[in-house]
């Protein structure tokens, strides 16, 4: 019983060293690749801001044609329900 006494708290602080030795290795390990992916993910923020610029431009672009295209449609539709005014005065005239 006296043999147990000694020998497994000696187990145990071997097992504690050895575990913490290990989760030391991973723990530098884990860190070197978060760098590693830190710089991937910073590479792929400066290839996504580049294209900020021609989305801008884009931007712009499509607002143009959708208020060009809004006058045209208001246009369109201020004519035909000209059109349909004026027939129904004639109607009511009649």
């Amino acid at each position: 019983m006296d043999l147990l006494n000694v020998v497994l708290p000696v187990l145990l602080y071997i097992v504690a060293i050895i575990l913490l030795i290990v989760l030391t290795v991973v723990g530098i390990k884990l860190i070197s690749i978060l760098d590693k992916v830190d710089k991937i993910v910073e590479n792929v923020d400066n290839k996504v801001n580049s294209f900020n610029g021609l989305f801008s431009v884009l931007g712009r672009a499509t607002d143009g044609l959708a208020s060009i295209s809004d006058s045209i449609m208001f246009g369109v539709s201020s004519a035909v329900s000209k059109v349909f005014n004026k027939y129904k005065k004639k109607e009511e005239d009649i």
